[in-house]
């Protein structure tokens, strides 16, 4: 019954959360285990800060290395965040034989084979269940639930800030700009919202799950990334009038031995379960070939249901202790990386555009679509009351990438379209 001996590297929401789990279910984390876990030391940025947590003032300390190099700490949990400096930090535990927790996504999607390999190399655990979508199990899911399995799509909304702006634009009508105010003041927009409005984040959380779904290397400069500030209630009244709703998805897909990574606003299909995940929460669509498809939905960030994730990877570590095992989970990537070409990578298209209100115009822009062979599936002309041109909306059925970009550059040509207001991916 000798207590396992826990670091803490940060003690900010998260940080605070693993510390009401272990210390609140103290009992039952030691049946799992077999024997009590224990948080010996905590590094935080200001030892005398106020915090909603009693915590005894002989475990903090302001310098994380002392959490690092200290003899007695068998697991370290990071939750500090930061890329670079925290990164040396775990390579270093890692060489003094220690096992690591983390939820900081950033690393991972950056660095993550690096650590991945310097764990495997020293025999350690690494785990990073809350990296990606807060609570809900999705690595490992992916990991070992799906271990026997062989994925071709994974298709998720894992940022909840953008989640929560296009929900509150969707139901009430509301501007970009006055959604995401109302969600800075609410705290689930930072200040600065570049990362989560311009899919910064989901892009490094895909990156994520591209690495462990498809078993290669996947970096965050293989992912293509559009985020949503441009979107308008405009255009997500054209879309519900159509029968979508407008997500921010990141869509994973392989094709043979070949994969393709992608973070964009989508329309996705009103009867699709994507379509019904709203708020701040997540949900990671994971279609494999002998399992089907398969969702996973739940609260994606948030001191405890984060925490919770933390705490899980925790106890995972201490049973493999307890096993002798430790250090065989580590997937690291083992498939060579191949990134389909534009012309391999199919999907539907919502086209919005202002144009002259003459005849002509429509068949004009018809032949572009079959001049490289984009077949359409609905095309609707109407006049707007606010705008002297008259708007064209398109959808077309499955075309390459290659296709349409190859399209989209010809309108910027064409004398008779003013502008090309609006082009999505469309789902469903």
């Amino acid at each position: 019954m000798k207590p396992v001996k826990v670091g803490l590297l940060g003690l900010g929401t998260v940080g605070t959360g693993v510390v009401r789990i272990v210390e609140g279910n103290q009992e039952d984390l030691s049946r799992q285990v077999g024997s009590p876990i224990i948080i010996e030391k905590i590094a935080v940025k200001n030892v005398d800060k106020y915090r909603s947590i009693e915590v005894d003032n002989a475990k903090l300390t302001e310098d994380p290395w002392e959490v690092i190099r200290d003899p007695e700490i068998d697991v370290i949990i990071e939750v500090m965040g930061g890329i670079d400096q925290t990164k040396e930090y775990i390579l270093e535990a890692l060489e003094r034989g220690k096992h690591i927790v983390t939820a900081n996504k950033d690393l991972m999607a950056l660095h993550g084979s690096e650590v991945l390999a310097k764990a495997q190399e020293k025999q350690c655990d690494i785990f990073y269940e809350a990296s990606v979508a807060g609570g809900i199990p999705i690595i490992r899911t992916l990991i070992e639930g799906f271990s026997s399995d062989r994925i071709t799509r994974i298709m998720g909304i894992v940022n909840g800030t953008t989640n929560f702006i296009l929900t509150k634009m969707s139901q009430e009508g509301a501007s970009y700009e006055e959604v995401l105010k109302e969600a800075q003041e609410l705290g689930y927009a930072e200040s600065d919202p570049t990362s989560d409005v311009e899919g910064l984040d989901a892009a490094r959380k895909m990156a994520i799950l591209g690495t462990l779904g498809f078993r290669s290397n996947v970096e965050l400069k293989d992912v293509s990334v559009s985020g949503i500030s441009k979107v308008t209630s405009e255009d997500i009244a054209f879309a519900k009038k159509l029968g979508y709703e407008m997500k921010l998805l990141g869509i994973a897909e392989r094709q043979g031995d070949e994969f393709t990574i992608n973070v964009q606003p989508t329309m996705v299909r009103k009867q699709h379960p994507l379509a019904s995940v709203n708020g701040v929460f997540n949900a990671v669509y994971v279609h494999g070939e002998a399992v089907g498809e398969t969702m996973f939905y739940g609260a994606g960030a948030g001191e405890m249901p984060t925490a919770t994730s933390v705490v899980a990877d925790l106890v995972a570590v201490v049973k493999n202790l307890k096993l002798g095992v430790n250090g065989l989970k580590a997937i690291v990537p083992y498939n060579p990386k191949k990134i389909c070409n534009d012309e391999d990578v199919y999907f539907k298209n919502f086209v919005l555009l202002h144009v002259d209100d003459k005849a002509g115009v429509l068949a004009r822009i018809t032949q572009v679509f079959a001049e490289f062979n984009v077949s359409l599936a609905s095309v609707v002309q109407q006049p707007n009351e606010t705008n002297p041109d008259a708007e064209i909306i398109i959808v077309t059925h499955l075309a390459s990438k290659a296709s349409m970009k190859k399209v989209l550059e010809h309108f910027e040509t064409l004398d008779v379209i003013r502008r090309i207001k609006s082009v999505y991916r469309v789902e469903g």
